[in-house]
C-alpha cells in the first residue's frame, strides 16, 4: 500500500498492550482506540503500552462509528470478548463504515457452525461496504494451520486428537466465570454442564436461534473440517469441571477457591465426518496451580501417526502477533465474513505490514 497501515484498536485491555505495540513495531500506526471501561477511556494508548505517549486517546466505544468516518483506518483489531454475539456490535460498526476488522474472539474463528445467522448478517453488511471481517489468534496457528500442515505430511489420517490448556487468570474475570471457576460442583453442573446435556435437535435449535454457547474447540473443529475438505455429520461437546487438591488463590476472581470446587473446566468436542475421520479436541481453561503451565498437544493417528507437544507457549503474545501478522491477509481478502481457512497459512512478516497489503481491492 506504500503507506503506513492505519489501524484502530477496539478494546484496550491486556491483549491490546501487545497488539498495539506489535502494530507499531511492524511499521503501522494506531489512529484510534476504543473501550467501554471508564477507567481506560481518556488514557493515552502509550500509557497503556508503557511505550511513551502516542497522542491517541482511548474513546468511548459508542463513538467508534464517528471516529471511523474521521480517521478512515485500514483495519480494526477487536480484542474484547470470546462469544460472537458479544463482538457482533463491534464487527457491525466496522462493517457499516467499510473498515476491515479482525478479532481475537474465539467463536469468530469459525462462527458459521455456531452463529450462522449473525455471521450471514455481518457477511452481507461487509460485502455491501467492500470490507472484510474475520477471526484469528492463537487458534489460527496452534489449533488450525499447524494441524493441517501435519496432515499434509500424512498418508492416511484416521483421527485427530488435540488438547490445549490455558490459565484463565490471564484473560480476565468474564472468562474465568464463563469457565465456572470458583463454583461448587453442584452449581457447576447446573450453570455450566447442563447446557451441553441436550439432544442434537435441541442443540441445532439453539444454533439456529443464535443462543448456543460453543466451547473454543467447537469452532476449531469446524475450521479444521473446512480446511481439510471434510464433511461433518455429527458434532457434540461435553464440559467437565476441573478441581484441585488444595485451596487455590485466584487474583482475577479475588477469592480463594476451596479444595474440590471447580477451578475451571475441560470442554471436549467430538466431530464425526462423512469421510470417516474423527476430530476430538479438548480445551482446558482453569485457574492454575503452582505446578501447571500452558500446553498444546496434538496427535494425528494414521500412517504415520504424529504427535506434537508445545510446552509453555506464550498464548497472549502469540495471539496478538498472529492477529497483527494477519492484517495484510485481511486487507487482501475478498469482501465479506472470510474465515482464515480461505487464506494462506500465516507467514512471518519480515518487512513492514504495508508492503504485504494490496493498494486496493
Amino acid at each position: 500500500m506504500s503507506k503506513k497501515l492505519r489501524i484502530a484498536q477496539y478494546g484496550c485491555g491486556k491483549m491490546a498492550v501487545y497488539s498495539m505495540r506489535y502494530v507499531y513495531e511492524k511499521g503501522g500506526e494506531i489512529v484510534s482506540a476504543f473501550d467501554i471501561n471508564p477507567q481506560v477511556i481518556g488514557k493515552d494508548i502509550g500509557d497503556i503500552m508503557k511505550t511513551g505517549k502516542k497522542g491517541i486517546i482511548v474513546q468511548n466505544a459508542s463513538d467508534a462509528g464517528k471516529a471511523f468516518k474521521a480517521d478512515r483506518p485500514d483495519a480494526c483489531i477487536i480484542t474484547t470478548l470470546s462469544l460472537f454475539k458479544d463482538v457482533f456490535d463491534a464487527f457491525k460498526v466496522c462493517a457499516e463504515n467499510g473498515v476491515n476488522a479482525i478479532s481475537t474472539c474465539e467463536e469468530a474463528f469459525y462462527p458459521q457452525n455456531s452463529s450462522p445467522a449473525l455471521t450471514a448478517q455481518l457477511d452481507e453488511i461487509a460485502r455491501k461496504n467492500n470490507c472484510t471481517l474475520c477471526g484469528s489468534g492463537y487458534q489460527d496457528v496452534f489449533w488450525g494451520n499447524l494441524i493441517t500442515v501435519l496432515a499434509g505430511a500424512t498418508q492416511t489420517v484416521k483421527k485427530i486428537r488435540g488438547r490445549s490448556s490455558y490459565n484463565v487468570e490471564d484473560y480476565g474475570i468474564a472468562l474465568a466465570k464463563a469457565h465456572g471457576a470458583g463454583l461448587d460442583l453442584d452449581a457447576f453442573a447446573k450453570e455450566i454442564s447442563a447446557s451441553d446435556n441436550i439432544s442434537e435437535e435441541a442443540r441445532k435449535k439453539l444454533i439456529d436461534e443464535g443462543t448456543f454457547l460453543p466451547s473454543y474447540m467447537w469452532n476449531v473443529n469446524g475450521w479444521l473440517c473446512a480446511r481439510l475438505g471434510l464433511t461433518p455429520v455429527k458434532q457434540v461437546q461435553k464440559t467437565v469441571p476441573q478441581t484441585y487438591k488444595a485451596d487455590l488463590k485466584s487474583s482475577t476472581l479475588n477469592m480463594t477457591i476451596p479444595s474440590g470446587h471447580a477451578t475451571g473446566m475441560s470442554a471436549v468436542v467430538t466431530t464425526e465426518t462423512e469421510e470417516g475421520i474423527v476430530i476430538e479436541s479438548e480445551s482446558i481453561g482453569k485457574v492454575y496451580a503452582p505446578e501447571d503451565f500452558d500446553q498444546n498437544d496434538w496427535t494425528l493417528e494414521g500412517e504415520p501417526s504424529t504427535q506434537v507437544i508445545i510446552n509453555r507457549p506464550a498464548t497472549v503474545e502469540l495471539t496478538c502477533a498472529t492477529v497483527v501478522g494477519r492484517l495484510p491477509d485481511l486487507i487482501n481478502a475478498e469482501p465479506g465474513y472470510v474465515t482464515t481457512d480461505k487464506m494462506q497459512a500465516p507467514v512471518y512478516k519480515l518487512k513492514t505490514l504495508d508492503e504485504y497489503a494490496a493498494a486496493s481491492r
